[in-house]
């Protein structure tokens, strides 16, 4: 992981942003983290060192900035305010210090089915090519000065215009393809001149499912690549899946190595031997994306025969490790059971110098016995499993899953009670962590401040963020969550069946990192976890007071979750638990519960086969947690950056009241799944991205739901940002939020009344 251990990286990239360092400042920091990293794994064992690894923002941005793929309305005035300018957008300063119009930031979605975001870059037809800037070759460089000889490690040109956006409808951005691969052959020989004798390219669009433009374009890209750069070494890399197809298809091209993810595709391994040919085969055996320790004596039974049939074999973990933690060694305050039984970057490392002894006939004989004693423990331990839990779950019926009512009839009765006007305005949930409020949560945790003292100061906080909310006319209100540290987290803190790490931090996008907590056992609510902050915030106004919950299926994803059980069975647990959850806020009057699903899409498998099976289960657990609240009680639900044409039956099949998604980056663009659908239920297409610190102007998010009018009802449509506003600052939030109010009233100035 590129963020270091004390997440250097994040406090480099605010500084910077903020004007408090420099450029060389945060050159440094990072040229700091690259040697201390390519150090370390030397250090644990590791013989292959991957260099280009490193990114200040997005491996997928890095990418577009090498080939020259940046927006002539994104030039800067200097490389790296261009880099900058299209990862979070621009605008111009006023004398009042807001940040009004200027450039948006480039689209952003998720990285296959991870919660890693990327930025897509847009392309056009005439779209041109040239190696602007040889990251690649200047880190190979910087790493050798080190005395490291590293395997520098590139973006596949095949997926990186797979996951790039077309600039007009129709267009096919593999058709770019002849003029992207001499950019891609120019940045080969320079490694190659350089010294380099191999080069990993990741191809993670193998992972899809095959089809004929796809392999027709890898069989171009990389018979091209052969021809142009002869003598260097290519390691083709897919992970997270590859079908039967691709995988024929990956061994077939003319490159010196595969690699394949063997934590998601297990019984690949024994196809290996007659695939392999004269290639290195690298075998992703430990996995990149959980933090549970690896069955090492199991690995090995099955690695042993089949590596024998092998004539070259690399040991590595499924896919890139920033999706981990860094170091477990930093917890000295997990439970000694519980971190026995984990592995994060660094011991996956571990790991792999074990698998290697072993395979190389060396004594490793206590290390293995180590890690069985860890397997078995607990494997049989009683903190895992709850019989309680196991019998509710099994006493689950249909009926638990569906509203009393049709959508058709509930929204005659919220209407009535909620007496909300045309173009509803509300927020996604939370308003701006300042400074203040992390640093009186700090001073709670470490016991500086007293309950009664900590409780008083969120109290103000919230009293002042609805007072403000009042003030500017927002219909639907929210208490702001300032007691709560991250949406995922608040609610795994208050149920039993999850811990948490202190330094577990992985990074989302840019300088946004998450620290997951880790689903080790059966989960259940042991009190209500909301109703207390929700009842305070509802009987300061008179307005309408959400009631804010994080969903199952995000609770799910965006924790390490347990191994030992499938999905589907810990998520029908969480999914309860929200439920009761539910029942409490509405039994306490809260009259909107917001059931937020911000990674519903991220869960679908990226193997088409497997969708339904997933969406029946994901969708039945957000109806488990929702379907017991009164027609009258409006459900909504928020999700992220998402295509949603794959799911939008699904989204329609949660039967939540209201969906607000994120639509700005796009341009509405994202609401099309919902038109051809023709989507039933109400819809906030995020207005503006809360991802930039942009403030746009009144007649941008006008604009914006214009086009929403375009597509939906004006009945159908809320007004609301694309996404909380945790990360931003109030110098953005409080005229972004006023300019939204003022566009939702002028768009009623042109529908005075219900339709």
């Amino acid at each position: 992981p590129r963020i270091g251990k004390r997440r250097e990286l994040k406090t480099a990239l605010e500084t910077f942003w903020s004007g408090k360092s420099d450029e060389s400042a945060l050159l440094e920091t990072a040229a700091t983290l690259r040697a201390r990293n390519w150090q370390r794994q030397k250090d644990l064992g590791i013989d292959i060192l991957p260099s280009n690894d490193f990114s200040l923002y997005d491996h997928l941005l890095d990418t577009a900035f090498m080939v020259g793929a940046v927006p002539e309305t994104h030039r800067g005035a200097s490389d790296l305010d261009t880099y900058f300018r299209m990862a979070r957008g621009a605008g111009e300063v006023s004398a009042c210090g807001h940040n009004h119009s200027g450039v948006t930031a480039l689209e952003m979605t998720k990285w296959f089915n991870t919660n890693y975001h990327v930025l897509l870059s847009e392309l056009k037809p005439s779209q041109t090519f040239e190696l602007a800037h040889n990251k690649p070759l200047a880190d190979y460089v910087e790493a050798k000065a080190l005395g490291h000889q590293t395997r520098p490690v590139l973006v596949g040109p095949v997926t990186f215009l797979t996951l790039s956006k077309p600039a007009i409808g129709g267009f096919n951005t593999l058709s770019l393809l002849p003029r992207l691969l001499p950019v891609y052959a120019e940045v080969l020989r320079s490694l190659q001149d350089a010294g380099a004798d191999w080069v990993q390219i990741d191809e993670p669009v193998l992972a899809n499912a095959p089809g004929g433009q796809i392999a027709l374009a890898l069989t171009e890209a990389y018979a091209h690549l052969a021809r142009e750069v002869p003598g260097l070494k290519l390691m083709l890399t897919s992970y997270f899946d590859v079908h039967d197809a691709n995988l024929d298809l990956a061994f077939s091209l003319p490159v010196a190595g595969v690699h394949v993810d063997l934590t998601v595709r297990p019984d690949v391994l024994e196809k290996l031997p007659s695939l392999a040919g004269d290639r290195t085969v690298s075998l992703g055996v430990i996995d990149g994306r959980n933090i549970w320790k690896a069955d090492l004596n199991a690995l090995l039974a099955r690695l042993k025969p089949v590596v024998s049939q092998l004539d070259r074999v690399i040991l590595v973990p499924s896919c890139s490790l920033l999706h981990v933690p860094i170091d477990l060694a930093q917890e000295d305050k997990l439970d000694s059971d519980l971190k026995s039984w984990l592995a994060f970057a660094e011991q996956k490392l571990e790991e792999l110098a074990i698998l290697k002894s072993a395979l190389s006939g060396e004594d490793v004989s206590a290390q293995l016995a180590e890690n069985a004693a860890a397997i078995a423990a607990r494997k049989t331990s009683p903190r895992i499993h709850n019989p309680a839990v196991t019998e509710r779950v099994a006493g689950l019926t249909p009926p638990m899953s569906e509203r009393q009512s049709p959508f058709a009839e509930r929204i005659l009765k919220q209407r009535k009670r909620l007496n909300l006007p045309l173009y509803p305005t509300t927020t996604i949930g939370s308003f701006p962590q300042t400074a203040e409020v992390r640093a009186a949560r700090l001073q709670h945790g470490k016991g500086q401040l007293s309950d009664a003292d900590y409780d008083a100061f969120l109290k103000l906080e919230t009293e002042k963020a609805i007072r403000w909310q009042e003030e500017i006319g927002l219909d639907a209100l929210v208490h702001g969550e300032f007691e709560r540290n991250d949406m995922v987290q608040y609610f795994a803190e208050q149920l039993e069946g999850y811990a948490f790490t202190q330094h577990g931090w992985v990074q989302s996008y840019g300088s946004r990192y998450v620290r997951p907590p880790v689903i080790f056992g059966d989960v259940s609510r042991l009190k209500s976890m909301t109703v207390d902050w929700a009842v305070y915030a509802q009987s300061l106004t008179d307005k309408v007071m959400k009631g804010m919950l994080t969903g199952p299926v995000t609770m799910l994803q965006w924790a390490f979750v347990r191994d030992d059980l499938p999905r589907s069975q810990v998520c029908r647990q969480i999914a309860l638990a929200i439920r009761d959850e539910v029942l409490d806020l509405e039994a306490a009057g809260i009259r909107i519960i917001q059931i937020d699903e911000a990674a519903f899409r991220e869960g679908l498998p990226i193997n088409p086969a497997q969708w339904q099976s997933y969406l029946d289960w994901a969708v039945e657990c957000f109806k488990i947690a929702s379907a017991g609240a009164a027609d009258e009680t409006q459900i909504h639900s928020h999700m992220c950056y998402s295509e949603f044409n794959d799911i939008i039956r699904a989204i329609g099949a949660m039967d939540a009241d209201v969906i607000s998604i994120e639509t700005s980056r796009s341009n509405m663009e994202l609401l099309e799944a919902f038109i051809d659908y023709k989507y039933p239920n109400e819809v906030g297409p995020g207005v503006y991205d809360i991802h930039s610190p942009r403030v746009p102007e009144q007649a941008e998010m006008e604009r914006l739901l214009a086009k929403a009018g375009q597509r939906l009802k004006p009945e159908q449509i809320w007004v609301n940002p694309d996404c909380g506003l945790k990360t931003r600052g109030w110098a953005e939030t409080k005229p972004a939020l006023e300019r939204l109010v003022a566009a939702a009233k002028a768009m009623r100035a042109t529908h005075p009344v219900w339709v």
